[in-house]
């Protein structure tokens, strides 16, 4: 698992000198919280297999009908590199050919491919399994998933001085932190998954 973020980063955004290891503990675990906290509320994970993985999918569900044909929506694919698609069931899968990856030019423009279209065809009937081997993810981390995780690792951070989501000042007294950062969410949203968040 990667964080989105580093320590170094992080110790810049709450005034903390790079030269104080201290509290570097407190800060890469908020750090990796906040990351999985993103994992978790997208539905999805912005760091990239090391090695491709195989993973298997029932069509039923999963099959967007085009006019060009049928698009199978699989987990993010961040690299083609190593990539095998095969079809079959009860444990008989044979290589498929003639798909396109979706959407066009998404490695590319930084963004996993979400999807493969069977041109003018079909990935067969719904008892069908489809077996990928991919590096899943994403094929870099978007600027935005790293921003937001270093706002919630500070804000966590903080927490350890707010006992019971309650932090006060002169200025304004005692105020109530809200559950969810609104800059947080801003910054995450476009990235959710339908059903998560």
């Amino acid at each position: 698992m990667t964080d989105y973020g580093s320590v170094a980063a992080l110790k810049q955004r709450l005034n903390i000198r790079a030269d104080d290891t201290s509290v570097d503990t407190l800060l890469a675990a908020a750090l990796a919280a906040a990351s999985r906290s993103i994992d978790k509320t997208t539905g999805r994970r912005f760091w990239l297999d090391a090695d491709p993985e195989v993973r298997t999918y029932r069509t039923a569900r999963r099959i967007a009908r085009q006019d060009d044909g049928e698009l199978l929506l699989v987990d993010d694919i961040g690299d083609l590199t190593g990539l095998v698609v095969e079809a079959g069931s009860g444990g008989a899968f044979t290589t498929v050919t003639g798909y396109e990856t979706d959407p066009d030019s998404a490695i590319a423009d930084g963004r996993p491919v979400t999807g493969l279209l069977r041109v003018l065809g079909s990935w067969g009937p719904a008892t069908t399994r489809v077996r990928i081997t991919a590096r899943f993810g994403w094929p870099t981390v978007p600027d935005d998933i790293t921003e937001a995780a270093l706002i919630q690792a500070a804000r966590l951070y903080r927490r350890k001085d707010s006992p019971e989501g309650v932090t006060g000042s002169a200025e304004w007294g005692v105020v109530r932190l809200s559950r969810r950062d609104p800059d947080v969410w801003n910054l995450i949203e476009p990235f959710t998954l339908p059903g998560f968040g």
